[in-house]
């Protein structure tokens, strides 16, 4: 448990490194600058999502433009318009004084996109199985379960296993993702990756604290990785919809665990002092 605790903050800057690069592809299009503004604006949203997620600010703490633009570098424009974004995403709220305010999520809230996470690429896995996958999607998802399969079947993992894998992880569920084709689902899933907690990996840290049972909850995840390759495989549609939807479950009970131990959970994942409540049953 100590040797966990002791290498959580490389834990939270893995996971958020890779929901960080993903960001980087989305297209903000609330305003249209000259190419450098739109460079820094995109900059700047990347950095100040990184820092919410990171639990840098409180809820109900002022997100002043100034005081940004100074930590960040960056002149009050691109910051103003990265504030505009991050209201739009759900992440920060209008403050009653003026301006906007770090705000206050649910536990409800992340469970709630988890599971629609699970839905949407439940629905991604089934067009790819109805569709038919690219023999190149399919060996680079094979790939994906080998590596999974070096970092989670042995008695037990280290810490570059956990890496390995939340790495692993990550990029099967792009291909996944990616290799769908449709751009809606895409677009869906882009904006749940930048919700609190909601992205793939975002819960892996809570469940690497947990030693044997964590172990034991992470190869039941990557089997289900295999169900659904081969599911793709075999054309069977239903099949990989109902598995995409059951494997975010473990996510979910990992919420329930870190809800269950707040100390814990907000030292693993400083950001867990955003996330307020108890889930439904």
């Amino acid at each position: 448990m100590h040797r966990f605790r002791d290498v959580c903050n490389n834990w939270t800057k893995l996971a958020l490194l890779c929901a960080s690069t993903a960001d980087l592809l989305r297209i903000e299009a609330f305003f249209v600058p000259p190419l450098q503004m739109d460079s820094q604006q995109n900059r700047v949203l990347v950095q100040l999502r990184d820092l919410i997620l990171k639990g840098a600010f409180v809820p109900g703490e002022r997100l002043a433009e100034i005081p940004l633009a100074e930590k960040l570098g960056a002149s009050r424009t691109p910051v103003r318009l990265a504030l505009t974004s991050l209201e739009h995403e759900g992440l920060i709220e209008q403050s009653p004084s003026g301006g906007y305010q770090m705000r206050r999520f649910t536990s409800q809230e992340i469970a709630d996109a988890i599971r629609v996470r699970g839905v949407v690429e439940g629905f991604a896995a089934r067009l790819l199985a109805e569709d038919g996958a690219s023999r190149q999607l399919l060996r680079d998802l094979h790939d994906c379960l080998d590596e999974g399969d070096k970092a989670v079947n042995k008695p037990e993992m280290s810490l570059d296993d956990y890496a390995a894998y939340v790495q692993m992880n990550d990029r099967f569920h792009q291909l996944i993702m990616q290799g769908c084709g449709n751009v809606a689902l895409q677009r869906v899933m882009d904006m749940l990756d930048g919700q609190p907690f909601a992205s793939p990996s975002a819960m892996l840290p809570m469940q690497s604290s947990m030693e044997e049972e964590g172990h034991q909850w992470m190869k039941q995840a990557h089997r289900t990785h295999h169900a659904m390759v081969q599911a793709i495989e075999r054309g069977q549609g239903s099949r990989a919809q109902a598995l995409g939807e059951e494997h975010v479950e473990i996510a979910r009970m990992n919420l329930d665990y870190a809800l269950e131990r707040p100390e814990l959970a907000a030292e693993l994942m400083p950001g867990m002092r955003l996330v307020a409540g108890k889930t439904r049953p």
